[in-house]
């Protein structure tokens, strides 16, 4: 569902449920000349979406996404995001853009 809804909003595809030494990203989309690793997180209410994002996932999404554009030299000059999708019960899905970023970074930190 996840994936159908960035489409829809004309991101492109490129990986679901990647899996790398340093963990699984949800789903890898591109829309221009940017790249999205997106959460997906599946909850009753978007706040509890929302506080399923933790620490340590970002960190583990970093490193997977870092190795992930290791491995994929050409997209290395793309601007890069960590994005969420919550789909909550009896709602639409929400995208939430740079929903959360490894420290040292703008956006919410962890």
């Amino acid at each position: 569902m996840a994936a159908a809804f960035l489409i829809v909003l004309g991101h492109r595809i490129i990986a679901r449920r990647h899996r790398t030494p340093f963990g699984e990203i949800d789903i890898i989309a591109r829309r221009g000349k940017r790249i999205a690793f997106v959460e997906v997180k599946h909850r009753q209410t978007r706040a509890a979406a929302e506080d399923a994002l933790r620490a340590r996932q970002a960190v583990r999404v970093a490193r997977a996404a870092a190795h992930w554009i290791g491995q994929r030299p050409a997209y290395a000059e793309y601007e890069q995001g960590f994005d969420a999708v919550f789909i909550v019960t009896g709602a639409w899905p929400v995208l939430v853009r740079d929903a959360y970023q490894p420290v040292g970074t703008s956006g919410r930190t962890f």
